[in-house]
C-alpha cells in the first residue's frame, strides 16, 4: 500500500498520508513519495488547489519514533555518513517544496499534527482544523527543534514572543487555542471536516488560477523585498494579467452577470 495517496475532484487534489496504523508518522518512503505527488501536482494544469491532510485519526504524528529509537527511518538515514548511506538535500524535502510551489494548498488538520506534522501543516497557505485535532509543539521536550519550516514559519505567523511560547514550552494545543493564537484558519466540527475544506478549495478553484498563482508568488516574494521594490513586482504582475484571458472571460462575466469560466490561460 503506498504511504501517500491522492484523489481527484475537479479541478482539486486532495494528497494524503496513509499510514493510519502509525499515525501517519514519517518514513523516508513516505517522505519521498510527498514530495514527488506535491511536485506533480504543481506541474499538472488539471489541478489549481492542493489538499493536504492524513488518513485515519491523525494529520501526522511526526518522525516514527519507533524506528528513530532503533535508529533507522529518518534519523538513521540523516545521521549515518557510512558507505551506502543516502543524503538528504534540503533542495528536496518536503517542506521546502511545499514553500516553493505556486499552487495554493490548504491543510485540513483531521487529527494530530506534531513535530514534522506541525511543520508540514505551517507549510500549507491556510489550515481548517477538527475540533477533534491537537497541535503538539513538543520540540523541545525531544531535545530538537522545529526542524523542517517551524522555526522560519512560527515568527512570521504569530510574531517572536508567540512563537517562542508555543516552541519553548512545549504545550500541547487544542483546535480552539490554536484558533485563538492564528496558527489555523478556521475550526470545524470533525464530521464537517472534508466538506468545509472542499468547498474552500472549490471556490479558490472557481477562480482565476493565473491570478491565484501570482497572488502566491508576490506573498512569497513580498517577504524579502522592501515596499517600492515588491510594488514594482507588483505592477509587472498586473500589467500581464491584463493581458490574459482570464481577466477578459472575468470582465466579460461580471458586465454579463454570470459566473466565470476561467481556462487559466
Amino acid at each position: 500500500m503506498s504511504e501517500v495517496t491522492i484523489e481527484d475532484t475537479g479541478y482539486v487534489r486532495k494528497i494524503i498520508l496513509n499510514r493510519p496504523e502509525r499515525m501517519n508518522s514519517i518514513t523516508p518512503l513516505m517522505l519521498n513519495q510527498l514530495n514527488e505527488e506535491i511536485k506533480a501536482a504543481d506541474a499538472d494544469p488539471q489541478v489549481r488547489v492542493i489538499v493536504l491532510t492524513g488518513a485515519g485519526r491523525a494529520f501526522c504524528a511526526g518522525l516514527d519514533l519507533k524506528e528513530a529509537s532503533a535508529g533507522e527511518g529518518i534519523t538513521g538515514s540523516l545521521t549515518n555518513t557510512g558507505r551506502g548511506a543516502k543524503h538528504y538535500s534540503t533542495r528536496e524535502i518536503c517542506t521546502v517544496t511545499l514553500q516553493r510551489i505556486d499552487k495554493p494548498v490548504i491543510g485540513a488538520i483531521n487529527g494530530a499534527a506534531a513535530g514534522y506534522g506541525l511543520d508540514l501543516a505551517l507549510g500549507c497557505d491556510m489550515r481548517v482544523m477538527s475540533d477533534a485535532a491537537i497541535i503538539m509543539p513538543g520540540f523541545s521536550r525531544m531535545g530538537v527543534v522545529p526542524e523542517s519550516g517551524g522555526t522560519w514559519y512560527l515568527p512570521r505567523l504569530l510574531g517572536w514572543a508567540k512563537a517562542c511560547e508555543i516552541s519553548m514550552l512545549g504545550d500541547n494545543l487544542s483546535a480552539q487555542a490554536s484558533l485563538e493564537c492564528g496558527l489555523v484558519n478556521k475550526v470545524v466540527p470533525a464530521a464537517e471536516l472534508d466538506a468545509v475544506v472542499m468547498n474552500w478549495a472549490e471556490k479558490i478553484a472557481a477562480n482565476a488560477p493565473l491570478a491565484i498563482t501570482e497572488m502566491k508568488r508576490l506573498f512569497r516574494h513580498g517577504l524579502t523585498q522592501d515596499f517600492e521594490s515588491h510594488s514594482h513586482h507588483v505592477l509587472m504582475s498586473v500589467l500581464n494579467l491584463f493581458n490574459s484571458n482570464d481577466f477578459k472571460e472575468g470582465v466579460a462575466s461580471f458586465m454579463e452577470k454570470r459566473a466565470p469560466e476561467f481556462k487559466g490561460n
